[in-house]
């Protein structure tokens, strides 16, 4: 850290495993960053600021806004962040305002936003949100945010409209950790090929899925299939259902991805194959986009 910098706010991304935080401009131009594994899920309340500070602290001369998103929001976290109702803006709440010793703090945490029925929540993906709509202005279509759990965000006139999480991501760390699978599942390495047939075969009998797990074992056992082979073909599999019941979501509209290198490329690459073209975007530029826009939301 450099007692050199003095930004005119500073941006957060506080997730359940790390902390995240950049040194902004007040045109929204990086200065620095730093990071720590001092996510909310090893916090108690009395915890984060400390967290905070000792990333932050150099940076900081006199009051300065802390714009945080993330679980850092949620009920466990530093402050609760009561959930905006869709339809509503990314940003549709007011910013909750934990209490800070440090009198040079000025935080100010994100809400996610909740849909009533069916029931669902997000938490730090409406600001990824926020970013991309900042940077395309008037686009409507659905958002795809790959990850342990995927959503899929219809969006219209500026306003998330509905969404649904899919826990895929948890289900692939789940099956390939903690069942019989994690016999026959490699911790690295692809298959191309693999995954594409596990996509197709789920995309189009997804309630086969079950049984289709299963056989990567057998053909472990009995055709000495390759733990990288059946990783890829359990991915498209996951993938595959996954599609196939969010279908109602991507059909016929334009898609965004957001996320980072691999995965997000996997949903691409599936969307393809279904004759469905989508952008990728990076979820580091949209968290900073996002942040910066709530920033300028609360400058007025």
């Amino acid at each position: 850290m450099t007692g050199q910098i003095t930004p005119a706010w500073i941006a957060v991304d506080w997730g359940t495993s790390n902390l995240r935080v950049w040194a902004m401009s007040a045109t929204g131009t990086v200065l620095a960053q730093a990071g720590s594994d001092k996510g909310m899920g090893g916090l108690d309340r009395a915890g984060f600021e400390p967290a905070l500070l000792a990333l932050v602290g150099d940076w900081l001369g006199g009051p300065t806004p802390v714009i945080a998103c993330g679980m850092v929001g949620s009920r466990q976290g530093w402050v609760e962040a009561r959930y905006a109702a869709t339809p509503c803006p990314p940003h549709g709440s007011d910013f909750a305002r934990p209490e800070t010793v440090d009198p040079r703090l000025d935080v100010h945490v994100i809400p996610g936003i909740k849909q009533m029925q069916p029931a669902d929540v997000m938490r730090g993906e409406e600001t990824q949100i926020a970013g991309f709509l900042a940077q395309n202005k008037g686009w409507d279509g659905v958002i795809c945010l790959p990850g342990t759990h995927t959503k899929w965000v219809h969006i219209s006139a500026g306003e998330i409209v509905s969404f649904q999480t899919f826990m895929t991501g948890e289900l692939f760390a789940t099956l390939t950790d903690h069942t019989v699978l994690r016999h026959s599942i490699a911790a690295e390495g692809w298959d191309d090929a693999a995954f594409d047939s596990g996509l197709s075969d789920a995309f189009s009998r997804p309630e086969k899925l079950a049984g289709r797990l299963f056989s990567l074992r057998a053909e472990g056992l009995l055709h000495d299939l390759p733990g990288h082979v059946a990783r890829a073909r359990l991915s498209g599999l996951l993938i595959g259902a996954e599609l196939a019941s969010a279908k109602p979501y991507w059909l016929g509209q334009q898609i965004a991805v957001i996320g980072a290198g691999g995965l997000a490329k996997l949903y691409v690459k599936a969307l393809s194959q279904q004759g469905v073209p989508a952008t990728q975007v990076n979820a580091e530029s949209a968290t900073l986009a996002g942040l910066t826009a709530a920033y300028r939301q609360l400058k007025g």
